[in-house]
Order: structure tokens, then sequence, then C-alpha cells
């Protein structure tokens, strides 16, 4: 879906997700001491982004839908907290190099090439021992778990990105995780979601 397909979709009132963040992003940086600048990769609505800049983080929120980051500035003012938006697709964004403390992708599913260039480029935008975290769709989701994009070319096993992460960072956790989610029929099903936690060397 390009930048106006979710400026549509983000259009409606109500948020197309929930405010709270991602519950793999709060358990995995719950524990960590906001030191700085963070950048939320396609941060969408905001709601990543808002969660860390209550933890005390100064936070660029960077996607292509100028709608979404509308109503994460929204959020953020409800929020009584202040977040930098920057308008960008990131597959043409290019951060300064060792910018940031943290930098986090949830669920960014580009064709890998484009996705190895973006988390390439956030490695190299954090410090020295700042971290890096992507959650996402696994590519063993649409054949054993629910939800998510089906086409195989956009979605990513934890081995991939921490082959493209090994390079510049330690990598301290890479796993297949599970998420329990409620489908149409109001049944509980389970996601099965990529998570790598990796500290920058």
């Amino acid at each position: 879906m390009d930048a106006a397909g979710w400026d549509e979709r983000y259009r409606g009132s109500e948020l197309v997700w929930k405010a709270e963040p991602n519950r793999f992003v709060a358990e995995e940086l719950a524990g960590l001491e906001p030191s700085g600048r963070a950048v939320d990769l396609a941060a969408g609505e905001g709601r990543n982004a808002v969660w860390l800049t209550e933890r005390g983080w100064e936070v660029d929120a960077v996607d292509f839908s100028a709608v979404a980051l509308q109503k994460a500035e929204g959020l953020a003012a409800e929020r009584g907290v202040r977040l930098r938006t920057v308008h960008a697709d990131l597959t043409l964004w290019a951060p300064a190099e060792a910018t940031y403390d943290l930098a986090l992708i949830a669920y960014l599913h580009l064709p890998w090439p484009e996705m190895t260039d973006v988390l390439t480029r956030a490695a190299t935008a954090v410090r020295e021992g700042g971290t890096l975290l992507l959650v996402g769709h696994d590519a063993a989701n649409p054949e054993h778990g629910h939800g998510g994009p089906h086409d195989p070319r956009v979605l990513y096993t934890p081995e991939q990105v921490a082959e493209v992460w090994r390079p510049y960072a330690g990598i301290l956790r890479a796993a297949t995780a599970t998420r329990p989610v409620t489908d149409a029929e109001g049944n509980i099903r389970t996601a099965l979601d990529t998570l790598v936690h990796a500290v920058r060397r």
C-alpha cells in the first residue's frame, strides 16, 4: 500500500490501532533507561512513539502518511507530551550517523532489498551502546499464524534481520514470538512475530 492508501486508511477519527504501545515494544524497552534521542520508523499513529516520549525519550516519529502523523501529534497532545514528526518515505530517508540512542521499527514491511536498506540505515543512525529493536509479522505467519501481510516478499525471519544487524550490533534476542489476536468472528487466534533486539557496537 502506498502513502495515499495509508492516508485513506488512517483518515477516520478513530485510531486504526490501539493507543497503547505494542506489547513486545513495551516488554523489551520498559527496563531501558531513557538516555536521549529515539526514532520510531514507520510510526503510524504514534502509539509507540508517544509511549517512549512519556517515558522520557526525545522522539522523532517518521512515517510517509501525513494523516497518520497528524493523529500521532494529536495523541501526543492528549497525553501532554511533545513529539517531533517527520513526513518521509523510509526507502529514501537517511538520518545522520550516530544520531540516536534508540531506533525502533515496528511492523514495517517492504520488499527485502528495500527493507535491508532501512535496517542498515537504522543501525548506522544509532550511537555506540544504543538500542535497536524490530518487531514485525514473521515469515511463518501466513501458514502457521493469523493476520498480517500474506506476500512472502515483504515478510522476514528473525535470522534475516539479525544477519543485517550483526556487522553493527550485538544481538541480544532474535526470536519468533507469539501474540494473541481476535479474528473477525471474535475467536482468539495466534499471530507469529519476528522480534530482534540488539545493542550497537
